[in-house]
């Protein structure tokens, strides 16, 4: 056994080694390396295909070698045919330039041992493929042993044939004479190209609308390779001696028998007598019926009975073939679309990359790396198409195996690293979902630094608007004191002043202020914050809604600035307070009765004064009021001390109440009551009226109103006389006592309000953002009349801090490629952009402005981004669905 397989080895070296030699003295080695035997090819597969490279570019190519030692047993006039006929077809083929016949690199060269030319680089001949080994080395390498033709690249390779005969019939107006496997070359791409041309002919009247075409008649004397396979010609070649272009559509006829039998013709001619079979062949075909077609798809079935019709008018011509719903496969569609993509415009490319992920997974995993691989990675040269393209390689990069991705992919991604636009944007956009897994000093010493200068340095407002989105998504990654003293101070060196950067940095302050892990200082509010959001607010690129929303973070920061101040100062005067109560209490009680009444009436004077002067400055604000200014702030409780001192006051005031009056009042009969009373009633009764003035409760204000009006009893006792202000003051500082009080200035603000979600606001939507392609927008914040229900209801409840998750939605764990296709639009910003007819805004002007940034940066989004599915390897058989259409709509939109 040993010996038979060292011996059968030999044999194959000595046979490639005199291969090789023949070739060496070829001139084609002079310009190209020749390696090992592939594949064979041609007329009786005569040709040899060897893959080589050519020496000045490295390019890949194959080349095909006729040995002239095939044809030593024949005469040397049989030899010069043969020759003749070889020569023949490559110099057609040379001339001949479409895409689906097969590309000749270098001409053909004849030396004294062999006839050599180039091509572009082969992986087979549709002969090997289906099983006829010919001319091949031995053993058969297992890629061409173990080759499966799937339903995709059968539907598709028929229709490249197809339409490889379109063009021969009606451009060149010539018939080809010998469609076969043999004449059918695999590419290293998978495509199937034409060649052969031995017996192609010629119209004699290319100028007429019917063609006529000389045709010989058969010489069963000639040698094999001086004459077409019969197996696959059409019976009028011999039976009438006549060809036109419907003899080439019986050959193809043959050729889809023959791919849906294993290689295997429908006839076998007998060549020795090659009338008898052919007017045996006759009959049959007159008489085919179904049974003799069962292996081939039904739909494509009964346009195979037209084709192999003996009546040659009856055969659809190649135009006709190209158009049949066979053919009308999203897989061949797609592949068809990539062979013609260098004439589409990068809208159009766009479009079909953004659908592309959906079909992905419905091809062949061989189909997508040989076919559909390459296309992409040579998108890799237009920076704009970037974007669209490198989230389908990365979904092919996940179905590959280690050494598929090192030889076929990562060679390709290295010049796209280099890029700075647009991947700038597709960096932005993906950063923030694995951000969690960047580890702290990485992020602040190396990751925030590159995108403030990438939003400082661009020139692409969609790279500045990214850049600020990024930011605002990785917040919650980041500390308090870092975004304070590094992100904050960076919004104000941003110079741009368009609309979608100033929302942005608005969003970025929103953000930091109600974050519950961040918020922005006291300090920092009133000497950075606020006179930076200010300004921009009146920006005029600014429409309505994103004024309003301006206008609303203000309001909120102003809330929170006034209540934690006053919140302090309230504390502080407790404390004074406090400490001053102590000091009366050490002091020795030696006054007389009278002196105690008077200092009680000075200390009450000097309170309402006190209390007229914080009313007019403040607002008047009182204890029972809540504007919703102080529904996260309660007032101290009063301390022990106080209660007792408060206790105190109210027994003097009633002791000074019943006290007998200083002087007699003279009687009379109709008043006899006023005899009794004492300077203090008397004092409460000449200013009842003004009393009655004043308003026990605090007046409510609306949305749209700013201040409340100043009762006229506190104007009117900043203007009266020192007598009557001692005498109302007197009697005001009795009824500050017995819960009295005056009204003031109320200026509610709701602080609980969401900021980029309310949906009580009217006239508010989203907008999506995604891509460079739109606007980013924030939705405008009403802000309602608070009322004391109101309010103390939002001091019920606990702090609001979802306004981070409705900006920038939740975290997300780390999402893989397959994951990421179909991933919705960017949440951040959508929710910032108002509807289509809302009020303060045109919908035309939002869509120009859509348009503009639409038009700069293909919709990036799209891209959403990327949620692949994994490659399912379809059965051998494909039958159309009826989601065919719905797969090309998703593909072309």
């Amino acid at each position: 056994m040993e010996s038979m397989l060292n011996k059968l080895k030999s044999t194959v070296t000595k046979v490639t080694a005199d291969v090789t030699s023949a070739v060496m003295g070829n001139p084609v080695t002079r310009e190209f390396d020749v390696g090992r035997h592939i594949a064979s090819g041609g007329n009786g597969l005569a040709w040899k295909i060897f893959n080589g490279t050519k020496k000045s570019t490295k390019q890949e190519v194959a080349v095909f070698v006729f040995d002239k030692k095939l044809i030593d047993k024949y005469q040397k006039f049989e030899k010069d045919q043969i020759i003749d006929s070889l020569k023949r077809g490559v110099q057609q083929l040379t001339r001949l330039r479409h895409p689906r016949l097969l590309t000749v690199q270098h001409p053909l060269e004849e030396s004294r041992d062999c006839l050599a030319f180039c091509t572009e680089p082969v992986f087979a001949s549709l002969a090997n493929v289906l099983g006829n080994c010919e001319n091949l080395p031995s053993p058969v390498s297992p890629d061409i042993k173990d080759y499966k033709l799937y339903d995709v690249e059968t539907k598709y390779g028929l229709l490249q044939v197809s339409e490889g005969l379109s063009f021969l019939h009606s451009s060149v107006k010539m018939v080809h004479g010998n469609i076969t496997p043999e004449n059918i070359i695999l590419n290293k791409s998978g495509a199937w190209k034409i060649m052969g041309f031995d017996f192609c002919v010629s119209s004699t009247n290319p100028s007429e609308q019917e063609l006529k075409f000389p045709c010989k008649e058969w010489d069963p004397n000639l040698p094999s390779l001086c004459l077409p396979n019969p197996e696959y010609l059409a019976p009028e070649y011999i039976l009438s001696v006549s060809c036109e272009t419907a003899s080439d559509m019986y050959s193809l006829g043959t050729v889809v028998y023959a791919v849906f039998n294993k290689g295997k013709p429908i006839f076998e001619v007998n060549k020795q007598d090659i009338y008898k079979s052919f007017s045996r062949q006759l009959d049959q075909l007159s008489r085919l019926g179904s049974s003799s077609l069962t292996n081939i798809p039904e739909e494509v079935r009964e346009h195979v009975k037209l084709l192999l019709n003996v009546t040659p008018t009856v055969r659809p011509d190649a135009d006709q073939m190209t158009k049949i719903p066979f053919f009308d496969d999203v897989g061949a569609v797609t592949l068809q679309y990539f062979d013609t993509l260098f004439q589409r415009d990068n809208l159009q490319k766009s479009q079909f990359f953004k659908g592309l992920p959906k079909v992905l997974p419905k091809l062949p995993k061989r189909v997508i790396v040989q076919r559909i691989l390459p296309c992409l990675t040579s998108e890799f040269v237009n920076p704009d198409m970037v974007p669209f393209v490198l989230p389908n390689v990365l979904l092919i990069a996940e179905e590959c195996t280690k050494e598929e991705y090192v030889k076929l992919i990562l060679p390709e991604l290295g010049p796209v690293f280099k890029q700075q636009e647009p991947i700038q944007e597709l960096c932005l956009n993906i950063i923030p979902t694995f951000a969690n897994l960047i580890d702290y000093p990485s992020m602040k010493n190396a990751l925030i630094p590159r995108i403030k200068n990438a939003c400082l340095q661009t020139s692409s407002l969609a790279v500045r608007v990214n850049s600020l989105v990024c930011l605002g998504k990785i917040l919650e990654y980041l500390d308090k004191w870092f975004v304070l003293d590094d992100i904050l101070p960076f919004l104000q060196q941003i110079p741009s002043k368009e609309p979608a950067v100033l929302m942005g940095i608005l969003g970025i302050y929103k953000c930091t202020f109600t974050h519950k892990k961040l918020g922005i200082t006291k300090e920092q509010l009133a000497g950075k914050v606020l006179p930076h959001l200010i300004p921009l607010s009146i920006e005029n690129n600014l429409n309505l809604n994103q004024f309003n929303s301006f206008i609303s973070v203000i309001k909120e920061m102003l809330s929170r600035l006034e209540s934690e101040h006053k919140t302090k100062l309230e504390q502080l005067h407790i404390m004074q307070e406090q400490q001053k109560s102590l000091d009366i209490g050490n002091q020795v009680n030696a006054s007389s009765e009278e002196t105690k009444v008077t200092n009680t009436g000075s200390q009450q004077i000097d309170k309402v004064f006190n209390n007229l002067g914080s009313d007019l400055l403040t607002g008047g604000e009182s204890e029972n009021k809540d504007d919703g200014s102080h529904n996260k702030h309660k007032r101290a409780p009063l301390t022990l001390e106080e209660k007792q001192k408060l206790a105190k006051e109210q027994e003097q005031a009633q002791k000074l109440k019943s006290q007998q009056p200083l002087k007699p009042q003279v009687h009379t009969p109709v008043a006899p009551v006023k005899q009794t009373k004492d300077l203090t009633d008397t004092l409460m009764e000449n200013n009842m009226s003004s009393l009655t003035s004043l308003s026990v409760t605090t007046p409510k204000i609306s949305a749209s109103s700013t201040f409340t009006s100043v009762p006229s009893m506190g104007l009117g006792m900043m203007f009266s006389t020192p007598v009557d202000n001692a005498k109302r003051n007197l009697t005001n500082g009795l009824n500050a006592n017995m819960g009295f009080q005056t009204s003031g200035f109320n200026m509610p603000v709701n602080t609980n309000q969401n900021f980029f979600s309310s949906p009580s606001t009217p006239g508010m939507n989203k907008m999506p953002l995604g891509t460079p392609s739109t606007l980013p927008n924030f939705n405008a914040m009403s802000v309602p009349g608070s009322n004391a229900a109101g309010a103390k209801q939002a001091q019920q409840r606990p702090t609001d801090m979802s306004a981070l998750n409705d900006l920038f939605g939740p975290q997300k764990p780390k999402v893989s490629m397959n994951q990421l296709s179909q991933q919705k639009p960017n949440q951040w910003l959508n929710q910032f952009v108002p509807p289509q007819g809302s009020p303060g805004m045109g919908s035309s002007v939002m869509g120009a402005q859509m348009n503009m940034i639409g038009q700069s940066a293909f919709g990036m989004q799209a891209n959403p981004f990327f949620n692949p599915q994994n490659f399912a390897q379809p059965p051998t058989t494909m039958t159309n669905n009826s989601s065919a259409s719905n797969d090309l709509k998703d593909l072309f939109g």
